[in-house]
């Protein structure tokens, strides 16, 4: 039986890991699980999971639970803070670690994670967008596991040889072909993109998906971020890679081979599949998603997107061409301008503005060090925010 830590237990994801947990209870144990704040839902988890560990990261929310817990006849050891999420992804007794804290607040314990040489589900790509080389690194070192969670790093991986890691070149594949929904907006009227407001942007046509990633979605940065992040996971530039509309989300992605074949990995649009395969690679278990209807689906669409819709794609291009700590700081700057739209300080149209703005006034350096790709994170946080206050 595997022991499994849930880093972010209480968000699409973590709530999609347990239940292909349930489903399997004599393979795998929940060891740990963690919230930043929904400590109501996190509750609810332990009393179904009976985890040995929980983390509430947010310290007033941690002082929360700890009265409740007293008051209750959990047997649980509950942590908080970073430190706590840390611990927690390095315990011993937890083989598997499901990194799916959202944004820049996933990079320390995925990293601890690594250290400690475990098979990481990794469903938090900020950590390989802002620290991919010291990630990676950390992972060869101390011979940890790093599967994908996003469907289409996951289909990537499926659709790839074994010996990938060679380079792209060495093993026949001649590029990565990236697949996008196009999010809500596809058809959108540019004309009208600047009056979107927050609930539309977060009506995703095909997924169900926490606010920040629906809005990154929208926005088309997502896909920017997982281009970045396939650069890291399969070797490779992003001269390589393709992003594809699909507006369907059947198709999760594809690999073109030199002799001309493409493997494409299909499914219907429910995250407990690549969860359910990275769990039980190279096995195959059962996730609870049901069989595909091809015939219902009845036609495939494909298009090339559109980069005056989705500037933030081609800004994300741009920053893993220059590399170092740029990737940092268009993660940044794009939570910051997340933020701000979703709370109703800046406008959609604005999101990829601020973003471009705060790439040209914070100089990229040389991501050596995780000191330094916070340093940069900070200061293109605090160049971000001051844009918006002083408009």
């Amino acid at each position: 039986m595997k022991g499994v830590t849930i880093l972010g237990s209480t968000g699409s994801i973590g709530e999609s890991t347990l239940d292909v947990l349930s489903r399997h209870p004599d393979r795998y144990k929940v060891i740990a699980l963690t919230a930043n704040t929904d400590i109501d839902r996190l509750l609810e988890q332990c009393k179904q999971f009976q985890p040995e560990y929980l983390v509430v990261a947010d310290s007033g929310a941690a002082e929360k639970m700890d009265v409740i817990l007293r008051g209750s006849d959990q047997d649980v050891k509950l942590l908080s803070g970073v430190a706590g999420l840390e611990e927690v992804a390095s315990l011993p007794q937890a083989e598997y670690v499901m990194a799916a804290i959202v944004g820049a607040a996933g990079l320390k314990p995925t990293l601890a994670a690594a250290r400690s040489g475990k098979r990481i589900l990794l469903a938090n790509k900020e950590s390989l967008v802002m620290s991919g080389h010291l990630l990676m690194e950390e992972v060869k070192k101390h011979h940890a596991e790093l599967l994908p969670i996003d469907s289409e790093h996951n289909a990537i991986f499926q659709s790839m040889p074994v010996n990938f890691g060679k380079g792209l070149s060495k093993v026949g594949v001649r590029k990565i072909l990236l697949t996008a929904s196009g999010g809500p907006f596809r058809t959108t009227p540019l004309s009208q993109l600047d009056k979107v407001t927050p609930e539309q942007a977060c009506a995703h046509p095909n997924w169900e998906m926490g606010k920040k990633i629906s809005v990154d979605s929208a926005t088309m940065m997502n896909k920017g971020l997982e281009v970045i992040e396939a650069c890291w996971l399969f070797n490779t530039d992003p001269d390589r890679i393709q992003v594809v509309l699909h507006p369907q989300s059947v198709i999760h992605s594809m690999v073109e081979y030199v002799d001309g074949s493409v493997l494409a990995q299909l499914g219907n649009p429910d995250m407990r599949t690549p969860i359910a395969h990275a769990l039980a690679w190279p096995e195959r278990i059962e996730s609870g998603v049901e069989s595909l209807d091809i015939f219902s689906v009845a036609r495939l669409d494909f298009e090339p997107p559109d980069y005056d819709r989705f500037p933030c794609l081609r800004l994300a291009y741009e920053a893993m061409h220059i590399g170092g700590t740029a990737p940092a700081i268009l993660n940044a700057a794009n939570e910051v301008a997340v933020q701000e739209f979703l709370e109703g300080r800046l406008a959609f149209t604005g999101i990829s503005g601020l973003i471009e703005k705060t790439l040209k006034d914070v100089t990229p350096g040389t991501a050596d060090s995780l000191e330094t790709l916070y340093e940069a994170d900070q200061q293109a946080r605090l160049t971000a925010k001051g844009m918006v206050n002083a408009a």
